[in-house]
């Protein structure tokens, strides 16, 4: 029995490995507010000047060609100017990986910032110069800003944390990313910057998180693990180690390194194209595909569609909507700082199976309720606390964990290939789902949250049978697990589950 207990000093140690170091937390904020919190920022900031924008555009075609614009030109110059930001992301998603390599994780994200300070230039000088074009290349810089920042922070954060900590830092991706949707959900509202003669600051606001990260991300070191196996520089990467870990507790995490240099020895880092051909990650490719496609297709657009509708019905007055949706975006960031708290202790599949399974059952309670929205007075109130509870089942499982599992699944020479394609596929599905979203609700109405059970029942089935738990193991014992996996397969000819670790 004693032998199971730890000393005085043993379990000293082994708390402060549960907390992070202020400079390691620190780094992950200087990362953060310049890389997915743009993100957020730039999806929630365009809602509140639609009406204003749209003035503009109508007032500058007039002055331009003596005649007013149809309201199908309109639709579709908003329409642009809207959808081009996940155009704009999925070229940054594209390049973000090969940058991340070349320039390194610190080094991308601190350029990054040039295409956010140029993108509000641009739509700062749409107004004064009367040229609404200057909007729609605004708005592609922002996407390829957010692209390459949702791309290269998770890489950063997660190659900075240590072993024990890994999740709850990676969790900063999602924490920031509600961070900046409830943010441009509050800067957005009338007190602040939502009137109408305001919109052109609005969009231009991009830039200061940019200035933000330009000024405190440079006084932190470059990730550790690439400076050694992508750099070869042992010196840098101790020295960054000691920088975030502090001088007696880094060696562990130096020995993983080297552990997994070792076993990398001889082989560059990979092409996106070079992963598909790989065999042995057959399994990591498929489950990436599945956790971002189904992050856009799970429902979660279509609970924020039908919000304004829901509260209306509840009696909420039109002009108190946008105070209730603020409402919303601080739920989501909420949850995402719970999950943060949880993810080291519940674990990766806890959460995601947990909240993929909480989500289905929402879809389920909140078809019922939109059915029989108006035979009770009291099942308008039943929507909304549908539509807050499959909001905070999707903060703490899809939305905090997803990111997590893209570090966690590849080693160092895949990684950086392997964000580019879950990237490509999360800004892909942005597209597809804002392109046939409204021909989903408009023929199915509310039993197209039917279609989003499906989608989720799947998800948490596959990743129950296929997806490894990975709290607190070494990206080598991750791969090695899935390796067993496929010799496993080999052996007996059938494909069995692959629980070889508890929830």
């Amino acid at each position: 029995m004693n032998a199971l207990k730890m000393n005085g000093p043993e379990e000293s140690t082994a708390l402060r490995r549960k907390v992070p170091s202020k400079s390691l937390l620190l780094a992950v904020c200087a990362a953060g507010i310049g890389g997915t919190f743009q993100y957020g920022y730039n999806i929630s900031i365009i809602n509140s000047p639609t009406k204003a924008v749209q003035n503009f555009i109508n007032q500058t075609w007039t002055e331009r060609y003596n005649t007013e614009i149809s309201t199908q030109v309109l639709t579709l110059l908003w329409s642009t100017i809207v959808s081009i930001f996940t155009l704009g992301g999925l070229v940054g998603a594209s390049v973000g990986g090969t940058l991340a390599i070349r320039f390194g994780r610190k080094g991308t994200l601190l350029f990054n910032n040039v295409f956010a300070l140029l993108a509000a230039l641009f739509m700062g000088l749409s107004y004064p110069s009367n040229t609404f074009e200057l909007l729609i290349i605004g708005r592609f810089l922002t996407g390829v800003n957010a692209g390459i920042g949702i791309c290269v922070q998770p890489l950063y954060i997660g190659e900075i944390a240590p072993r024990a900590l890994r999740g709850a830092m990676a969790m900063g991706t999602s924490i920031f990313i509600t961070g900046g949707i409830l943010t441009g959900q509050v800067i957005g509202l009338n007190e602040l910057l939502g009137k109408e003669e305001y919109w052109p600051i609005l969009l231009s606001t991009v830039c200061i998180p940019a200035i933000m990260q330009l000024l405190t991300l440079p006084w932190f070191p470059e990730s550790p693990r690439y400076l050694l196996i992508d750099r070869g520089d042992d010196v840098a990467c101790k020295k960054a180690l000691m920088w975030f870990h502090g001088q007696d507790k880094y060696h562990g995490e130096k020995e993983d390194m080297e552990r997994e240099r070792d076993s990398a020895i001889g082989i560059k880092p990979k092409k996106p194209w070079e992963l598909f051909s790989d065999t042995s990650l057959r399994w990591q490719l498929l489950t990436l595909f599945v956790i971002h496609t189904s992050q856009q297709l799970n429902g979660i657009n279509a609970i924020y569609f039908y919000a304004d509708y829901v509260f209306t019905q509840a009696g909420i007055p039109a002009d108190k909507i946008p105070y209730a949706t603020v409402g919303t975006g601080a739920c989501e960031c909420i949850t995402a700082l719970t999950c943060g708290l949880l993810i080291e202790s519940l674990g990766r599949r806890a959460l995601i199976i947990g909240g993929y399974s909480l989500m289905s059952v929402c879809c389920v309670c909140f078809t019922i309720a939109l059915t029989f929205q108006e035979s009770s007075p009291w099942v308008p109130y039943l929507s909304m606390i549908c539509v807050f509870a499959f909001i905070l089942s999707f903060g703490l499982g899809p939305g905090g964990v997803t990111n997590i599992l893209t570090t966690e699944l590849f080693i160092q020479t895949d990684r950086p290939a392997a964000y580019m394609i879950g990237g490509s596929i999360n800004w892909i599905s942005f597209f597809f789902i804002g392109m046939i979203f409204p021909f989903i609700v408009n023929g199915l109405k509310q039993y197209c949250f039917l279609v989003f059970l499906v989608i989720c029942c799947l998800v948490a089935t596959y990743i129950f049978f296929v997806v490894p738990e990975t709290k607190n193991k070494t990206f080598l014992e991750i791969q090695s697990e899935f390796h067993s996996r496929k010799k496993l397969i080999a052996v007996n000819g059938t494909e069995g589950p692959l629980l070889s670790t508890p929830l």
